[in-house]
């Protein structure tokens, strides 16, 4: 029996897609594809990556799952290669009744993703995820605990927590954090994924100096100017964008910060444009995710005033480039510095600031420390002294 996986969008997908995986039946080929609707790219690219599975493998069973194939299922349930299609929310039971509901995924089986969390209470004009994924939904602390306990024993060095908004979670994430270190001594490297800066609780601020939580911060900041933030829906200012990150870079030092920025949102003038462009450097942000605006079906921002694809590409082109070179910046200052690296696969590795380097001879799982000889592209080159 061969499982195999393709995860597009999140890390929740990809840790949904592992669960699914392990409770797969012996005796059938299956390939899960569990897929993404944050932009219609990324649906053409689900439906790319199905075809081309039934191209490799033409004996497997296909399964769809995913935002998706939850917003359209009728057209994915028509394409010949797919086998079935499961909802949201049973795609973790597809197989087995009694799998657990805290999703967990392992990546080169040294950094694990644990779901403590789905869905989403809010409304952002442009995103049409809540719709698939359901209102916000807390994980139980003991599940995830327990799902923590069973990556470590599986041999994952780093736990990242991840979900649809986590810092929604109830209770707050900071404290789930903390209760998760407390309960857990053998988790030393604790990462976050995506965070949403006007939701961060306190007690996260009060955790930040602990070396166990590792110190990138990615952060949803979507747009630069408060007219297109309040269009899109979103709960910040700039102003509070901002001052979260100077809150952190001053309880943190060492702390990096990574963004989700979206170009050429509806009615978007250049000025406002240039507000998202001068927030890369108001935020010091090094690692930027870049998207084009693209006009999800029922949502109140396709219906807005729409910018020309031209111009969109541009704004999204202008955005990158202005985010590579202040990430090549980064990584320039690093050559000559000593940095802790978590060894993956291949001699890859990151810093605990999530920069990444190669370390030629490394063995997988290893966590040392290494000076930084120089710079590859966007690769570091470590070494062992």
């Amino acid at each position: 029996m061969t499982v195999e996986t393709v995860s597009l969008g999140c890390r929740l997908n990809f840790a949904e897609a592992e669960t699914i995986a392990r409770t797969a039946p012996e005796g059938e080929h299956w390939v899960v594809v569990n897929s993404c609707a944050v932009t219609n790219e990324a649906v053409r690219q689900t439906r790319q990556a199905i075809r081309h599975a039934r191209r490799r493998r033409p004996d497997a069973r296909i399964l769809v799952t995913g935002c998706a194939a939850d917003l359209d299922r009728g057209s994915f349930e028509r394409m010949p290669e797919v086998s079935r299609v499961v909802a949201n929310p049973q795609k973790l039971r597809t197989f087995d009744a009694k799998t657990s509901l805290v999703a967990a995924g392992s990546h080169s089986q040294v950094r694990s993703f644990v779901a403590i969390q789905n869905g989403c209470d809010h409304r952002c004009t442009f995103c049409s995820i809540w719709q698939a994924r359901g209102r916000s939904v807390s994980l139980p602390f003991e599940g995830i605990r327990d799902t923590i306990a069973r990556e470590l024993d599986r041999g994952a060095k780093e736990i990242v927590l991840t979900g649809v908004d986590i810092t929604d979670y109830n209770g707050g994430l900071g404290v789930l954090c903390q209760r998760l270190l407390a309960a857990e001594p053998r988790l030393k490297r604790l990462r976050l994924s995506s965070l949403d800066s006007i939701e961060i609780d306190d007690a996260l601020f009060e955790l930040l100096p602990d070396s166990r939580l590792m110190p990138h911060f990615h952060l949803s900041l979507q747009a630069g100017d408060d007219m297109i933030l309040k269009r899109m829906k979103r709960r910040h200012s700039r102003r509070q964008a901002v001052a979260a990150v100077a809150r952190i870079k001053d309880v943190r030092s060492d702390a990096t910060i990574g963004a989700d920025l979206i170009a050429g949102f509806p009615t978007e003038t250049e000025a406002m444009a240039l507000k998202s462009l001068k927030l890369l450097d108001d935020c010091d942000v090094i690692a930027a995710h870049i998207f084009p605006f693209s006009p999800r079906p029922n949502t109140p921002a396709a219906r807005m005033p729409q910018l020309s694809r031209e111009l969109v590409k541009a704004r999204a082109a202008r955005l990158r480039l202005a985010s590579e070179a202040r990430r090549t910046e980064w990584l320039e200052c690093l050559v000559g510095t000593a940095q802790r690296v978590l060894v993956e696969s291949g001699g890859k590795a990151h810093t605990d600031a999530f920069a990444p380097v190669k370390v030629p001879g490394a063995q997988r799982g290893e966590i040392r420390m290494v000076r930084i000889a120089g710079r590859d592209g966007d690769h570091l080159i470590g070494v062992t002294e």
